[in-house]
């Protein structure tokens, strides 16, 4: 029960990260330039937005928890179980982002779905 508590925080906690520092680095728009004085002003304005801190904690929760989660069940079996990081992805991804997911996407969830299940019941 503490494997299936554990590998539920690192999927959504980890995913949700991923998502809210998205979501602020659409806020700042695209970055255009990778000289050193053009990053550095793209981190001070990802510094200033609430949801990269809320992202840079969760990832930060999930990293922990996969330590965790790590000392606890074998390499073999988290990190397959984890990519249903991938499920959270795609529903995050048209529900909190606003993002079009095809069919073929769609259908490559339900394979990662299988995939999971296969481990998880083995």
């Amino acid at each position: 029960m503490q494997i299936a508590l554990f590998v539920l925080l690192v999927v959504v906690a980890g995913t949700s990260g991923e998502m809210f520092v998205s979501r602020a680095m659409k806020g700042l728009g695209e970055v255009t330039s990778f000289r050193p004085g053009a990053i550095a002003r793209v981190v001070v304005r990802a510094l200033a937005e609430p949801w990269m801190w809320a992202g840079l904690g969760m990832m930060a929760l999930a990293f922990f928890c996969l330590l965790v989660l790590l000392s606890r069940a074998n390499v073999s079996f988290v990190v397959p179980v984890t990519a249903l990081s991938y499920v959270m992805a795609a529903l995050g991804g048209r529900f909190f982002l606003g993002e079009q997911v095809n069919a073929s996407r769609w259908l490559g969830v339900c394979l990662v779905c299988l995939g999971v299940a296969l481990v998880w019941a083995g």
